[in-house]
This record gives C-alpha cells, sequence and structure tokens, in this order.
C-alpha cells in the first residue's frame, strides 16, 4: 500500500495566531491534526503537545505489531497529561487545550483516533462522508432531534465543545477503524476548513486532478476566500492499493 500525503495550516484571515498544529509521517505511518482552545490561554501550546506526543510514541513502535488502538489511545492520554501538568506549572495557560484526529494505518486498513470538533472524513468512490461525530454541543442537539443539521452553522453555540484533550484527567477517544481500498482519500481538518466549505465542495477540491499538495493549498484557499474566520489546516492523504492485496481484502471481506 503507497500513500501520498501532505498538510498545510494557516492563520486564516481574521486571527492573530495560529493554534493549530499537524503532523504528516507518511514513513510511520502517522498523520495528525490538532486545534488549541484558549486562546490567550496558549492554545498553541496544547496543540504542540499534543502533535509531539503522537510522534513519539509512533517512533517508538516503529517496526513493531501493536495493537494500534491502544496507541492511538496512549497518544491522547499522554498528551492529556502533559497538558495538564504543563498548566499545573504555568497557571497563567488554565484553560488550554485541543481538539485532534489522528490517522493511521496497518495491513490494509485505517485507523482513527478523535476527540473534539476537528473532523476525519473519507472520500470514495465520488463521495464524501464523514468518519468523526463532533463532541459538541450542537451535534447533541442534533442527535436528540431538537434542532435541524441545517441549524448548526447558524447557532449561537456552535463551537461549543464539552470533549477536548486537557479539559480533565479522564479522557474518552473515538476509535474508527475500517478496511481501505484503492484511490480512497482521507481528509483531516480543524474547524477551520469544514465550518467555512461545504461538503461538496470539500469532495471536489479534494479529489480534484493534480497532486495531493496542490489540492491541499485549494482546500485552504477555499477556506480564506469564504471568510477564513479560524485558522485552517488541512492534512490530506491518497492511498494506493495493488491489485493483488485488493483481491485478497475482497475475499476476507465476503468471509472466504
Amino acid at each position: 500500500m503507497e500513500i501520498a500525503a501532505d498538510g498545510l495550516t494557516d492563520i486564516g484571515n481574521v486571527r492573530k495566531n495560529n493554534e493549530d498544529a499537524l503532523l504528516v509521517r507518511a514513513a510511520l505511518p502517522l498523520f495528525v491534526v490538532a486545534d488549541g482552545v484558549g486562546g490567550s490561554a496558549a492554545g498553541e501550546i496544547a496543540s504542540q503537545l499534543f502533535v509531539s506526543s503522537c510522534e513519539y510514541e509512533f517512533e517508538a513502535i516503529s517496526g513493531q505489531s501493536q495493537n494500534l488502538d491502544i496507541v492511538i489511545k496512549r497518544c491522547f492520554q499522554n498528551s492529556n497529561k502533559k497538558i495538564l501538568d504543563y498548566t499545573d506549572q504555568a497557571p497563567e495557560t488554565r484553560g488550554m487545550a485541543c481538539t485532534a484526529e489522528v490517522l493511521t494505518f496497518r495491513d490494509g486498513e485505517y485507523v482513527i483516533g478523535h476527540v473534539g470538533d476537528s473532523r476525519a472524513y473519507l472520500i470514495r468512490d465520488g463521495r464524501i462522508e464523514p468518519i468523526t461525530k463532533d463532541h459538541s454541543y450542537v451535534q447533541e442537539q442534533i442527535d436528540l432531534g431538537l434542532i435541524q443539521p441545517e441549524e448548526a452553522d447558524t447557532h449561537t453555540l456552535r463551537n461549543a465543545i464539552y470533549r477536548a484533550v486537557g479539559f480533565e484527567a479522564e479522557l474518552d477517544v473515538d476509535i474508527f477503524r475500517g478496511r481501505v481500498k484503492d484511490r480512497d482519500i482521507f481528509l483531516l481538518c480543524s474547524d477551520g476548513l469544514s465550518d467555512m466549505v461545504e461538503d461538496d465542495q470539500l469532495l471536489a477540491l479534494a479529489s480534484a486532478p493534480g497532486d495531493v499538495s496542490t489540492r491541499v493549498k485549494a482546500l485552504i484557499d477555499a477556506a480564506k476566500a469564504a471568510g477564513g474566520r479560524d485558522n485552517i489546516t488541512v492534512v490530506l492523504c491518497e492511498v494506493r492499493v495493488p491489485p493483488s492485496l485488493t483481491q485478497k481484502f475482497t475475499a476476507l471481506l465476503r468471509g472466504e
């Protein structure tokens, strides 16, 4: 399996600093997006602590066959502790945290860890589908049937989240996994992209002709053209699966 990947972060049109962070390490393989929370409470420190913790954990298991669910949860738990420890030592940073997406691949499968309202999408067979679900007040209201999805973009609490890395000592991490198919595209992004660009445009730009780097920049530019109210971070991974592996995965899915 081959992975073409790239990522980019941009301050956007409004913010005075960039609290987002990202990591693209195809050789590990490891792909991370973190969106700092806290503003003056140093959200950029939280997102950088998260990214560096993930890189450390995956470098430590390189070449090993450890359970990836456990490794990803360890990334979140360890960075959660580091953020809380940091705020204990520097009280002026209390309130800093981050939302995050972690993506990795092994043996024809993808595994994603998710906390907060950053997102992971899968583009397959000409369609885009969110893999993750926001840990937000508005999403909770949608799930309960109290508001309609189309109301989310204008809701006064659209940016209120109830789960993030660094909020509290105990952290629940959502894990998603599945089989990859040839030409699958995985899009990880902060809400600076997903809040500004509709899914149909995300699909068109992420799957457009050209290399991955060009498409990443096009996504950033689209968010800025739509207003760029927040920091914008994008990581794009396109997977190539050889025919022999595709046949093997198909057989496994059929139970053969």
